[in-house]
Parts: structure tokens; sequence; C-alpha cells
């Protein structure tokens, strides 16, 4: 394999073991848990 950029970056096209998430997974969850804190907060005494 030649090496790109000098050998300074090399990137692998390889699976690694894992969960794998989508983008917008992470994001929308990160929205609904937000919401549901300020929820609790205003809404429970």
């Amino acid at each position: 394999m030649p090496a790109a950029s000098a050998g300074l970056l090399r990137f692998f096209e390889e699976d690694t073991p894992g969960v794998k998430l989508s983008p917008q997974l992470v994001v929308i969850s990160g929205i609904l848990l937000v919401t549901f804190a300020l929820m609790a907060y205003f809404l429970l005494p």
C-alpha cells in the first residue's frame, strides 16, 4: 500500500467492532434528553 501524504496520514476502510450509530440518531437522542430534563425540572415539584 503506497503511503499517502508522505506517510503522515493513513486511513483504513476496515470495520471496527462496536456499536454503530448514525449521526442523526445521536443528535435526536441528545435533543430528547435535554427536553426531558427541562420538562422534569419545570413540571416536577
